[in-house]
């Protein structure tokens, strides 16, 4: 089981964005953390699941489009926010613009 943390808490407060495609976004995020809690990884593979974490967030720009919203400032910052905390929790140390590199946003 992973850690408690909260997930995209800024996202989450504001109305701005649809609570469903957040919901997308942190279950995202969690099969990163869920793969950081079976131990097994060097830096190398959290990179690598990294960048494909955050392929699959790219993925989901056109879908807040479609539904009246993007991931601007608010969202960048709470998604990094969130990916940082994941990171502590497990005590990679990787630099946040580095664990995010993929990012379209």
């Amino acid at each position: 089981m992973t850690k408690e943390m909260n997930y995209l808490v800024d996202m989450y407060r504001d109305s701005y964005f649809p609570d469903f495609l957040v919901d997308k976004m942190k279950a995202t995020i969690e099969v990163f953390a869920n793969y950081l809690e079976h131990g097994a990884y060097t830096e190398e593979t959290v990179q690598q699941k990294l960048d494909e974490m955050t392929d699959k967030l790219n993925e989901l720009a056109e879908e807040f489009e479609e539904n009246g919203s993007q991931i601007e400032t608010v969202a960048r910052e709470s998604i990094a926010d969130t990916v940082f905390l994941v990171l502590k929790a497990y005590n990679i140390d990787i630099d946040i613009e580095e664990a995010i590199r993929n990012r379209d946003w």
